[in-house]
């Protein structure tokens, strides 16, 4: 043992400390520097991350795990590259049994104990956070620097966030207490009280492909540092990125004396439906997942001896009433519907303009020049591929190509979608936002979610009809984002009173170098849980607190 318990607490008191005052105080922090500079991590940090993740290639993924019954493999990059890592497999039997067993251990260990070897297994995926932007990268389709910021950097500070959360939970009430109450002329009544934190059994995370890290880093580390084992079950074609997690959560739990089996990976075979297996199993209390609505609402509905953490899809919108910087709009607008090809959950889908157009410091811009303004940023941004690929990424599955088919008889194309050859990587699938034009009366295409790089400028009577359609799309389908450009603070107020009406957060004005598909972690919450596209936020106390229960014991004193 390297570390005991105890010293990994103290050791990282002062960046708990920090961050349990920034999700008080909401300004900006962060704990781990997003810039992959060698000024940051040192000259040789990205070749030895890289060589890492190329060592994993065509070998097996070195974890030992109990109950593996063979090997398995079904990653498919989206850049092309030939991943080939074959990682353990155990049936659902063997997991919950191993899971199991590692709990009342991990449970007695307290809360200050946990949250320091929650915090350790941070510091060591920080030490590898170049290997683990690899992996993100080749298994999601990322760009490097996203991968090396979303599914690294920001994925670390939003699971501190969530322990910083837990942590304030867990300890709002004292662990003992001496109750005394008086009883008249007699001798008063005393009694020792403990108030003992204790787990609701073992969580499962279901992960996603887009953002494997991102999204499933706060849902472990919640339930992790309550008590709570967790078993990881990537997306198959993402499996790399939480294998690597697993690994170093699994050594940092056996070096700090633990059962590593509080942190196990279950990677599913072709057809295999493990999620579902696991998800139905008495002894799983806790899960998190992200992904489609349809598995999301099954989930809801039928693991019913779990508290269930759901993220799923949603129409983000922008209205558009005027705006006192036409280009930065644009640019922003622009910039928002590029990254990543549009695959993330934050981007924005639907643009409500008024059809009779809208005033700008430049005058009046009409409908149509709105909608080629934006089209005129995506195609700056896209048409130099050295460039338009550090900032698209590559596509993450046949259903977004789909899509893209099916929209060619869909509306009035302002911006076609094209094929662009990768300079690094000749089997990269990557394409450039496709941008249409829809009245408003085309409401049964533009209410649901065409996940991917595609997005509809809509033409309404007026901002007061766009915000009716905001309304009404967002209250039913959902949105993790939505935005609102004008210069009137009435329009603004309104989009605001929308926006709470729906339960959505809100983004005004935005022209700089802040985007609306971007949150910050202890400042920005992800979600709100108050509509349909996802039924917890990240990260709040709503989102640990039902992760544990208090139970306590007392005994009179002498």
């Amino acid at each position: 043992m390297t570390d005991s318990p105890r010293h990994l607490y103290d050791k990282h008191a002062d960046t708990l400390g920090r961050a349990l005052a920034a999700i008080s105080e909401r300004g900006y922090w962060s704990a781990y520097p997003e810039s992959p500079s060698p000024r940051v991590y040192g000259e040789t940090a990205a070749a030895e991350g890289e060589a890492a993740f190329r060592a994993y290639l065509d070998n097996r993924f070195p974890l030992d795990q109990p109950g593996t019954d063979g090997w398995i493999a079904t990653e498919a990059s989206p850049f092309g590259v030939e991943l080939a890592v074959t990682y353990p497999h155990a049936d659902a039997a063997a997991l919950i049994d191993a899971a199991t067993a590692a709990l009342p251990g991990w449970r007695d260990a307290g809360p200050q104990v946990r949250v320091g070897v929650c915090m350790e297994i941070l510091a060591r995926l920080h030490a590898h956070v170049f290997e683990l932007a690899n992996a993100v990268q080749f298994t999601s389709g990322q760009a490097f620097v996203m991968a090396f910021q979303a599914g690294g950097a920001h994925a670390l500070d939003r699971a501190l966030e969530a322990l910083a959360y837990a942590y304030a939970e867990m300890t709002r009430h004292p662990g003992e207490a001496t109750w005394e109450k008086p009883a008249g002329k007699g001798e008063p009544l005393r009694m020792t009280k403990r108030f003992h934190v204790v787990p609701r059994g073992v969580g499962l995370v279901i992960g996603c492909n887009t953002f494997p890290t991102w999204n499933s880093y706060p849902g472990l580390f919640a339930s992790l540092v309550t008590g709570n084992p967790v078993i990881v079950k990537p997306h198959p074609r993402a499996v790399l990125p939480l294998a690597v997690t697993v690994r170093y959560a699994r050594e940092v739990l056996a070096e700090a004396g633990f059962d590593p089996n509080a942190v196990l990976l279950a990677p599913e075979a072709p057809g295999e439906a493990l999620a579902s297996t696991l998800a139905l199993r008495s002894e799983v209390k806790i899960i998190d997942y992200t992904g489609s609505t349809a598995y999301g609402e099954w989930l809801e509905e039928n693991a019913r001896q779990a508290a269930v953490y759901t993220e799923k899809a949603g129409v983000n919108t922008i209205v558009v009433d005027s705006t006192d910087d036409f280009a930065g709009m644009c640019r922003n607008i622009g910039f928002s519907l590029t990254l990543y090809s549009g695959q993330m959950c934050t981007t924005p889908q639907n643009v409500l303009v008024p059809a009779g157009g809208i005033g700008t410091e430049q005058g009046h811009k009409s409908f149509d020049e709105v909608a080629a303004g934006i089209a005129a940023s995506v195609g700056k941004l896209t048409v130099d591929p050295a460039r338009a690929v550090e900032l698209t990424g590559a596509i993450v599955n046949d259903g977004v190509l789909d899509r893209l088919d099916a929209i060619k008889s869909i509306g009035e194309p302002v911006l076609e979608s094209r094929v662009v050859e990768h300079p690094a990587f000749e089997g990269a699938v990557v394409r450039t936002p496709a941008i249409l034009k829809l009245p408003a009366d085309a409401e049964e295409t533009y209410a649901q979610e065409w996940f991917g790089p595609i997005s509809f400028v809509i033409a309404t009577d007026s901002t007061a009809q766009s915000l009716e359609i905001f309304r009404s799309t967002v209250g039913e389908r959902g949105a993790i984002t939505a935005s609102v450009y004008s210069t009137d603070e009435k329009v603004l107020d309104a989009a605001e009173a929308a926006a709470l009406d729906v339960g959505v957060h809100l983004s005004c004005n935005l022209t700089g170098g802040v985007f609306v598909n971007q949150s910050a972690a202890f400042s920005d919450f992800h979600a709100s849980g108050a509509n349909p596209a996802a039924n917890a936020a990240l990260t709040d106390g709503a989102y640990v607190a039902s992760r544990f229960r208090i139970v306590q014991s007392r005994r009179h004193t002498a």
